[in-house]
């Protein structure tokens, strides 16, 4: 298919597919349009960033019935950033179909979702959580909803959202459509497949692991004092026109932004402390290319689709190696490329030697004192291997939701993460003051 425009779909469709600058389909797109076309429930691979959004939204217009002001189809999703902007795209390619979408997600206040409710929506793009809330308090209906989404599958199954998405499912009548999209196939998310869809085409597309031709793969070791300006070296260096820097603390992607403001580098922090109002700013800015450094604890690296990221830089590295895939996934996204860098200080080491242990592709020394450090690399094992180990026995919340109701349990079960170990470490540490550009990495 080297068209939209052979798709039998309605000419407002086409047309909105026009208006958002689309050309010739991906390969997700040209692989699940047409089965879910044909009323097909299909499981979808493919990492973020490869258009799914479009690959599930345009035969979800396609099924509307415009003349029907009732929910006709659900879309759950990990994040409330993800949620946005799956509506924002839905939105954007049916501008000329009539149909109406709502994001519903924590952190906005409920009684503007109730009234959009009322009103009526033929597209429901949620966030578990405050799916949940609506079903409990009557105000969502999903009796006629013919066509569910399921989006991000793999990462609600790390946020522990299993069992919401199970209770979730169960209140939508037999007969619906649905797809599924995941960077991995743990068994947890083969289980609600083999549960809740019927004989489901499967489409391989790629998975969560980087291309070693999209995305080069660098790491720094550094000391402790010298890690922020490691990262200055890094960013006065390369030059980057967007980066995203991930720490693993709230408080230290706050204290990141500003110290690198200090530096006159335009910067601006994302995290869970910041009001929803306060997170659409951000990431507006950076969005708009008026902000050219997004300093970000990881719910940005959960889903977020945000075109033409240069570069991606792991202050800290996680503790879990799989969130290193969804850190560097937010670069050498659609066909660009991109550069990785993380920078490993000596009590992060085992930790980096984990994701080594998982990464097909390689990760590069940046400079020459760094190929001089030696790693213990664990048994080679995959990403799939590790979310079945640690999600096989169960997850999501304890007791559920037929046992006790949705604020009866925690979230817990299924091997869990460890303990986040201290805090933010290094930043605004050591340094001199900003040093003009170039010149390599040699002088460092």
């Amino acid at each position: 298919m080297n068209s939209f425009k052979e798709l039998e779909l309605r000419p407002q469709i086409l047309r909105g597919v026009d208006e958002a600058g689309f050309e010739k389909p991906f390969p997700i797109q040209q692989l699940a349009i047409g089965p879910l076309l044909a009323g097909h429930d299909i499981i979808g691979q493919a990492k973020t960033g490869s258009g799914k959004t479009a690959a599930f939204g345009l035969p979800m217009l396609q099924a509307i019935d415009t003349a029907r002001n009732e929910v006709q189809a659900l879309v759950l999703a990990p994040t409330r950033e993800l949620a946005v902007q799956i509506r924002d795209e839905i939105s954007r390619l049916g501008a000329y179909t009539g149909v109406s979408v709502l994001a519903i997600y924590g952190g906005q206040s409920i009684n503007v979702q109730l009234d959009h409710l009322r009103r009526g929506v033929h597209v429901v793009v949620g966030t578990p959580g405050r799916v949940i809330d609506h079903l409990k308090r009557g105000t969502l209906d999903f009796r006629k909803t013919k066509f569910v989404v399921l989006d991000e599958a793999d990462t609600m199954l790390d946020m522990g959202f299993i069992e919401d998405i199970e209770f979730i499912l169960d209140s939508i009548p037999p007969g619906r459509q649905m797809s599924l999209f995941s960077a991995t196939m743990p068994q947890r998310i083969m289980d609600i497949a083999a549960r809740h869809m019927k004989n489901p085409e499967k489409i391989l597309v790629s998975a969560d692991e980087p291309q070693s031709d999209e995305l080069e793969q660098y790491y720094a070791v550094t000391g402790y004092d010298d890690k922020f300006q490691t990262l200055v070296d890094i960013l006065e260096t390369e030059r980057p026109a967007s980066a995203i820097i991930f720490t693993r603390t709230k408080y230290g992607a706050h204290k990141m932004a500003r110290e690198l403001q200090k530096r006159y580098f335009n910067a601006v922090p994302l995290h869970g402390d910041l009001s929803q109002n306060q997170r659409d700013h951000s990431m507006r800015l950076f969005r708009d290319a008026k902000a050219d450094i997004l300093v970000a604890t990881d719910v940005a690296s959960r889903g977020l689709d945000i075109s033409q990221v240069e570069a991606v830089i792991n202050y800290d590295v996680p503790e879990d190696p799989l969130l290193y895939f969804h850190r560097v996934g937010r670069t050498a996204r659609a066909g660009d490329t991109g550069k990785a860098f993380t920078l490993v200080s000596g009590d992060e080491q085992s930790d980096f030697e984990r994701i080594l242990s998982l990464s097909k592709a390689a990760i590069n020394p940046l400079r020459k004192q760094d190929a001089e450090h030696k790693f213990y690399i664990p048994a080679k094992t995959t990403i799939t291997q590790v979310q079945n180990s640690r999600y096989g026995g169960g997850g999501g919340r304890r007791g559920g939701y037929r046992g006790g109701g949705y604020r009866g349990g925690n979230r817990g079960g299924g091997g869990g993460n460890g303990s986040r170990r201290g805090g933010y470490r290094g930043n605004g540490r050591g340094g001199s003051n900003r040093r003009g550009g170039g010149g390599g990495y040699s002088s460092w």
